[in-house]
């Protein structure tokens, strides 16, 4: 499933920021939103199945308050970027937890945290399994459906980052 994504412009960054916040808004939680709106950038075309990946991560990780869904959801794409799947790859897995550490240090200077309760204002401890109706008062007293598609674009960027200095390394030692 390794596929190199391409340089993306700003309006493609754009467009699958707006599929993530649509996704939100449709219902899914945050890592759902996050992962779904950029899957297929791997070959993961099978848009249910990156719903059905990425569903436990959302309210905190199983709505436990606990890690951010969105990050979450921006890891998961992380593990498809960088994840070894080879046994032993020390070098790979630590490429993976070093791109990992960098989004979560981004994530966190852009929103303030990376728990899912502090960015809610509310106690940091699991909530019932059963996940708030998704009404209007919902979505109004939720800063998520902004979360999801500024993760979003904080991936996407970095990825395009990286792939720049990825070139600029392989001009230097060219050249």
């Amino acid at each position: 499933m390794s596929k190199k994504v391409p340089h993306l412009t700003d309006e493609e960054i754009a467009s699958r920021a707006d599929r993530a916040r649509e996704l939100f808004h449709q219902g899914f939680n945050c890592s759902q939103s996050v992962f779904a709106a950029c899957a297929d950038l791997y070959g993961i075309d099978d848009e249910s199945l990156a719903l059905r990946l990425a569903a436990s991560f959302g309210g905190g990780i199983g709505r436990m308050r606990q890690t951010c869904g969105a990050a979450c959801g921006m890891f998961l794409l992380a593990g498809l970027e960088t994840g070894s799947s080879t046994a032993g790859d020390h070098d790979g897995k630590a490429a993976n937890y070093a791109f990992v550490q960098d989004l979560a240090a981004r994530f966190k200077q852009q929103q303030g945290s990376l728990i899912c309760a502090e960015l809610l204002g509310i106690a940091p401890k699991p909530q019932s399994p059963p996940p708030e109706p998704r009404t209007e008062a919902y979505y109004h007293k939720r800063p998520c459906a902004d979360i999801v598609a500024e993760a979003v674009r904080l991936y996407l960027n970095a990825i395009n980052e990286k792939q720049l200095h990825s070139s600029e390394e392989k001009r230097n030692f060219a050249g």
